[in-house]
């Protein structure tokens, strides 16, 4: 995990440096300090804090705090920091100063006073933006558990959408009269779609093996409904084993085939699902029949919002002239 600075903490940053430094000069003209101390050490002790700052962001508060939590290790490692960066910026403004080191007496208290001139640097500023960067992650936290509830919601609505049942029931109405055989076997895949959903209404992610099944029942649904408008071909190039994906995701990108890409009648919607290490890659040759309904892409959106709160990958999308491709990122769990 990596804490970065925005455009708001850099802006905080400014600020308070910009303010820091006209105090500086001041007290700098009220001692009557030398020109080359204003040059030297105001700029240098903007660039010590600033490194600090980052220092504590980006490595030991995400590691060693967060990610590790490891606790003695943080504080040991951010002393000595403090330690050394301080006293570094003490022996600049001594030498800027025509100050020697043979004058400096006692070395602990001169460390000592190191660490009092980092804390005393980048304390204001450190604090600030972790308070900020804590209340941040709390609103994000927040909005994320919003967005996740929303999700869940619309992939349930998607799922057990008026609209499938309606089709479906019109096709099997058909099938009854022409072929009986065939419209038994379509009873016996709707009702274990159905038994799917109702089972994985609750479940974020499930095995990449029980959605590879749950798609072949669905494409099943589709090949009968439409005949040979579509045809999908399924490559397991990698074990299924041990291998998750958000549930329904190929169901969502399977239902934008059909809705997105018409025959012409002559020339089958083409679709593969391929399963290679770490990923899964839907591909499709796009339609010449052009499609009235708008897109507007919420299927995909959804599907993206989802990986943001599962996995740190994201999917891939590759909108060509004459196929488009999605690549799922395959999530393994940890222990």
């Amino acid at each position: 995990m990596n804490i970065k600075l925005n455009k708001s903490d850099w802006i905080i940053l400014s600020v308070v440096f910009v303010v820091t430094a006209i105090l500086n000069c001041l007290d700098y003209y009220r001692v009557g300090n030398k020109l080359i101390e204003y040059v030297v050490d105001l700029p240098i002790s903007i660039i010590i804090s600033i490194t600090l700052i980052l220092i504590f962001i980006q490595i030991l508060v995400p590691r060693l705090l967060i990610k590790e939590k490891k606790y003695l290790q943080f504080f040991v490692f951010a002393l000595l920091i403090l330690i050394f960066f301080g006293t570094l910026d003490n022996l600049i403004g001594r030498l800027s100063a025509g100050k020697t080191f043979k004058s400096i007496s006692n070395i602990f208290l001169y460390l000592q006073n190191g660490l009092y001139n980092a804390t005393s640097m980048v304390g204001f500023p450190l604090g600030l933006l972790l308070i900020k960067k804590f209340y941040e992650g709390q609103t994000q936290l927040v909005e994320s558990q919003k967005q996740q509830k929303e999700n869940e919601l619309k992939l349930l609505r998607s799922q057990i959408d008026p609209h499938f049942l309606f089709n479906n029931l019109n096709t099997l109405d058909s099938l009854i009269d022409s072929n009986p055989t065939k419209a038994k076997e379509y009873i016996n895949r709707l009702s274990l779609i159905y038994r799917y959903l109702i089972k994985t209404k609750d479940a974020e992610v499930m095995e990449l093996a029980s959605e590879i099944e749950f798609a072949k029942n669905y494409i099943f649904l589709i090949q009968t409904r439409f005949g040979n408008d579509y045809e999908f071909n399924i490559k397991e190039n990698t074990s299924l084993a041990d291998k998750f994906i958000p549930t329904g995701a190929i169901q969502s990108l399977l239902e934008n085939v059909v809705k997105h890409n018409k025959s012409d009648g002559k020339t089958s919607i083409k679709t593969t699902i391929a399963i290679n290490e770490g990923w899964l890659i839907i591909t499709n040759c796009k339609s010449a029949v052009k499609i009235k309904e708008e897109s507007f892409g919420t299927g995909l959106e959804n599907l993206k919002a989802r990986y943001k709160l599962l996995s740190d990958e994201q999917i891939q999308v590759h909108n060509m002239d004459l196929k488009f491709e999605v690549f799922i990122p395959i999530i393994t769990l940890s222990e």
